[in-house]
C-alpha cells in the first residue's frame, strides 16, 4: 500500500441540531409530558387537557394539586389548570343553553386528543403542545345537554421562564351559541398568610362569599385571612399584569390576552373540610387560585366565529 504523506484527514462529522425538548406519553396514554433540555417540564392530563404539573429547572413545582384528586375523567381535577367551558360556575336556570350542564361545563372531564408538539425553528428553549376537542369526540349524552357544533384548540407552551395556555373556540355549526371560558389556575405557594396579589387595585369585583355583592377593591394589595371567592374585572385591562408576591418577593406575573376577568379563590378552613377531593385538608395554606377568564356575561359566537383567550405566567 502506497504511503501518502499528504493524504487528507478524516472528515469532521457534520454537527447536528442542538438537543431538542423531549415529549413522552405515559400512564396508559393519558398523560403528555414535555421537558426542555435545561430541565423545565410540564405535564398535561388528556382528561380535560388539564395541566397537572409545571416545574422549573430546579424541579420546583409551581402548581398545586390535591393529593387525592380524580385523574380518570370521572370528575374535574382539583388542582393544576383545569379548563372551564362553556359555563363558569353552577349552571344558571335562566340561561337555557347551559342550564343542564354540570358546574364549570363539560370539557374538564372530556378526553382530549393530543395533536402533537412544535418548537421554534432551531430552538430548544420552548415547546408547544396542542390538544383538540370537538363535537365529534364527546358522548351523545353530553351532546344532548349542549347541542352545538364546536371545535376547541388548546395550546400549552413551555418556555424556560414562562408557561402560556391558549384556548381557541370555534363555532362549527349553523346555530349561534353563547359561552364562557376560564383558565382555573391553582398556584403552589409556601404560606397563604404571606401572599399578596397586586394589579387589581381599584377594580370592581363580585364577592361570592358575601351574597354576590358588587364591591370595589381598595388601593392595597389583596391578602388572605379567610375564604375568598371574587370575580374581578380589572380596570387596567388584560395587558396589565397581575402579580403574586410572597413576603414582598414577586413569585408570578400573569398577563392576559382577551380575557377581561380574574377570579381570586382560596377555600380556607371550612370549605376545604367540605370538599372530599381536597387533600390535605390544610392544603389551603399552600395554594391560591388566580384565574384568567371571560365570565362576566357571555361571548356569542355565530356560525364560523372564533374566540381566543390566553394567559402567560412568568416566573420572577
Amino acid at each position: 500500500m502506497v504511503d501518502r504523506p499528504n493524504k487528507p484527514s478524516a472528515l469532521v462529522a457534520t454537527p447536528g441540531l442542538p438537543p431538542q425538548p423531549q415529549v413522552t406519553i405515559s400512564h396508559g396514554n393519558s398523560r403528555v409530558t414535555a421537558a426542555l433540555t435545561t430541565g423545565e417540564s410540564v405535564e398535561v392530563l388528556l382528561f380535560g387537557a388539564t395541566v397537572l404539573s409545571w416545574k422549573d429547572a430546579a424541579g420546583d413545582e409551581k402548581l398545586w394539586l390535591s393529593k387525592n384528586t380524580n385523574l380518570d375523567g370521572s370528575k374535574g381535577v382539583r388542582g393544576g389548570i383545569p379548563l372551564v367551558f362553556p359555563v363558569f360556575g353552577p349552571p344558571q336556570p335562566n340561561h337555557a343553553a347551559t342550564s343542564k350542564l354540570p358546574q364549570h361545563g363539560f370539557v374538564r372531564t372530556a378526553r382530549w386528543e393530543f395533536l402533537g408538539k412544535s418548537t421554534s425553528e432551531g430552538s430548544s428553549s420552548s415547546v408547544k403542545l396542542d390538544f383538540g376537542l370537538s363535537t365529534d369526540s364527546i358522548p351523545e349524552s353530553t351532546k344532548a345537554l349542549w347541542p352545538y357544533k364546536f371545535g376547541l384548540l388548546y395550546s400549552v407552551t413551555l418556555d424556560r421562564e414562562s408557561l402560556n395556555t391558549t384556548l381557541v373556540i370555534t363555532n362549527d355549526g349553523d346555530e349561534s351559541f353563547d359561552c364562557q371560558m376560564l383558565l382555573h389556575t391553582y398556584f403552589n405557594v409556601k404560606n397563604i398568610s404571606t401572599i399578596q396579589i397586586t394589579g387589581l387595585e381599584g377594580s370592581e369585583y363580585v364577592d361570592k362569599v358575601d351574597g354576590a355583592r358588587t364591591k370595589t377593591e381598595t388601593s392595597s394589595p389583596i391578602t388572605f385571612s379567610s375564604e375568598a371567592d371574587r370575580v374581578y374585572t380589572p380596570i387596567e385591562g388584560p395587558k396589565h399584569p397581575i402579580v403574586i408576591s410572597d413576603s414582598g418577593k414577586t413569585r408570578f406575573r400573569i398577563s392576559r390576552d382577551n380575557l377581561e376577568q380574574v377570579v381570586v379563590w382560596n377555600p380556607w378552613v371550612d370549605k376545604s373540610q367540605g370538599m372530599a377531593d381536597f387533600t390535605p385538608k390544610d392544603g389551603y395554606k399552600n395554594m391560591v387560585c388566580v384565574e384568567a377568564g371571560s365570565v362576566a356575561g357571555w361571548q356569542k359566537l355565530d356560525k364560523g366565529d372564533t374566540f381566543e383567550g390566553a394567559q402567560t405566567i412568568y416566573l420572577c
